[in-house]
């Protein structure tokens, strides 16, 4: 096992286009790290740079207490796990767990002992004389982190491996992933567009846009405490809502935020942050912290319900503001709301943030 560490890496393709800029990231030894964002945004990039499979265009990665800028991937001493299994269609799953360690001429008795431990440790002993063609999408995902478990790496590396397999496959298969790297503990750096993926396996998630970290952080802390609005609206399901508003001040201190009619009050959390600014600003409101308004509370947000979506245990519900905005809210399953129903829903403000204008706005409220 090893850290990896990323210093002001940059990627640039033809024309000067820019995937990754300036990229700084260091990961410990043991963590597993995922990075997560939009396509295009540069995560598969940057993965592929600390793997040795894209050139570096400056700045510096280092696996352990080595730079790897000019050494070979197979020299890093890591081992990567592709979207597609990339598993050798005419070799058994023994063959295709073992090829990377007859290269290396390990000796016979230790590569069938270590493929044989990965194989109990993923259940794959009785598919040991399969060829991939026999296998199911989510047992030939086994045997490609098979592969990479026996070669006892620094490091394993994962470009979006389950994005091939069906929702209840990838839910039961990313329990496996972090089962076993709680077992193994070996750095680990996932790639994944899926935040869901995100914030059950990372013990810190790196959130990128235009091939910038915008927020690297644990889970928790980016869903509660996002630095900027796309972080925000990127990070949670369903996604967060947007206002846009004015801060007011009482006297010399903000108090109030505004918008489509709503007076809201701010919290004292808030309001401390944001000290005496006023002007134009984004309320940013997660859909479960919205919930119906008592008759005639005050600090509400008046709304026409367009659309509501049972999900069981919860129903979303999507309504307009009177000045065009779209607002989702998650209620209990039991709700009476209705389409085309008027309704008044209740902001917690104390979970609220408060922007910066603009895709990339700060976070006032931090």
């Amino acid at each position: 096992m090893a850290q990896v560490k990323l210093d002001n890496v940059c990627k640039l393709y033809a024309g000067n286009v820019a995937a990754v800029k300036d990229f700084s990231l260091s990961i410990a030894d043991g963590e597993f790290v995922v990075f997560v964002g939009p396509s295009g945004c540069g995560k598969s990039t940057t993965l592929r740079m600390i793997a040795g499979l894209e050139e570096i265009s400056s700045g510096t990665v280092s696996i352990g207490e080595r730079v790897v800028n000019d050494v070979h991937p197979k020299d890093r001493d890591i081992a990567m796990v592709f979207q597609n299994y990339a598993l050798y269609p005419h070799m058994s799953v023994y063959d295709n767990m073992a090829l990377a360690l007859k290269i290396r001429k390990i000796p016979k008795p230790e590569i069938q002992n270590r493929v044989m431990a990965a194989a109990r440790m993923l259940g794959l002993e009785q598919l040991l004389e399969r060829k991939p063609g026999q296998l199911s999408g989510g047992q030939r995902q086994r045997v490609a982190v098979g592969r990479a478990i026996v070669r006892e790496p620094k490091a394993f590396l994962f470009d979006e491996p389950l994005s091939n397999l069906d929702a209840k496959l990838r839910g039961s298969t990313r329990g496996e992933i972090k089962a076993l790297h709680q077992r193994l503990k070996t750095t680990t750096v996932y790639v994944t567009h899926d935040q869901e993926e995100a914030m059950t396996l990372g013990d810190r998630i790196v959130v990128m846009s235009g091939g910038i970290i915008q927020q690297a952080a644990p889970p928790l802390e980016v869903y509660k405490r996002p630095v900027n609005r796309f972080v925000a609206g990127f990070v949670g399901i369903p996604t967060m809502n947007f206002l846009d508003g004015k801060v007011e001040g009482t006297g010399s201190s903000a108090a109030f935020i505004t918008t489509d009619g709503a007076r809201l009050p701010l919290h004292a959390r808030q309001a401390a942050a944001l000290g005496t600014f006023t002007g134009t600003a984004v309320l940013g409101v997660r859909p479960q912290q919205l919930s119906l308004a008592a008759s005639g509370q005050a600090g509400t947000l008046n709304l026409t319900i367009e659309v509501t979506e049972p999900l069981g245990d919860a129903i979303d519900v999507t309504a307009r503001t009177a000045g065009g905005h779209k607002i989702v809210a998650r209620l209990p399953a039991d709700a009476p709301v209705a389409a085309a129903q008027r309704a008044a829903l209740a902001v917690a403000m104390d979970h609220a943030h408060i922007f910066e204008p603009g895709e990339f706005g700060r976070n006032m409220t931090l």
